[in-house]
């Protein structure tokens, strides 16, 4: 799908927020006070204190003064709402275009920073610095893990309120403990919506001594 800027992402998390919550808000879309209501809570944080947004339950207050227990994420992948955009340019200090984004439920949680083949991988990780410094604002705050490729070798690694280190990018391996590094067969093991699901629910610990998201390594 094409999100062109931060707006429409916004407006799209708006329409996936209700899709997703839908019968707990009794198919009542949010009114622009309750919409307002939920993005004072959500926006402004860390990554850290974003990622446990993510998990959590919130209890949304709706204008007649009723209560609703809304969530952001379902641990069965069928009930959440997955999209991917391409070349969403956010403008910040400088304005970036990234490369492709995958949302569930309207929020950004993967994004990925594809290279040419011969490219070395750490220029794709401090473009994600770069990214990070300069217009990683607002619902990009709930990006979880990172994807960079140049085609041949494929790596990812979690996100984080500090600097990013190449030492910290990992290889995503089979149940053989066979290195997958082809962006195309990476895409299939890892980037499918039941594995990201169970990555983003059961295999990323949030360290609240470090204030860090650990997304656990293959063994």
């Amino acid at each position: 799908m094409k999100i062109d800027d931060y707006d429409q992402l916004m407006k799209n998390f708006r329409l996936q927020f209700f899709e997703f919550n839908k019968e707990k808000l009794n198919n009542q879309p949010l009114s622009d006070k309750e919409w307002d209501r939920l993005t004072n809570y959500m926006l402004g944080r860390t990554v850290f204190e974003s990622a446990k947004v993510l998990r959590d339950k919130y209890v949304l207050e709706r204008d007649d003064g009723s209560k609703v227990y809304v969530s952001f994420i379902d641990e069965d992948h069928t009930k959440n709402l997955w999209q991917v955009s391409n070349q969403t340019t956010v403008v910040g200090k400088y304005a970036n275009r990234y490369n492709v984004t995958i949302l569930c439920n309207g929020l950004p949680i993967v994004q990925i920073e594809l290279k040419r083949r011969g490219m070395n991988l750490r220029q794709a990780v401090n473009q994600i610095m770069r990214y990070k410094k300069h217009s990683y604002i607002g619902l990009y705050r709930y990006i979880q893990c990172f994807t960079v490729s140049n085609g041949v070798n494929t790596k990812y690694f979690a996100n984080s309120d500090k600097d990013i280190l190449y030492s910290h990018t990992f290889f995503w391996t089979d149940e053989n403990n066979v290195r997958i590094t082809n962006l195309k067969e990476f895409s299939i093991a890892f980037l499918s919506r039941d594995h990201l699901t169970r990555m983003m629910v059961r295999y990323t610990v949030l360290n609240d001594v470090e204030k860090a998201i650990m997304i656990m390594r293959p063994y």
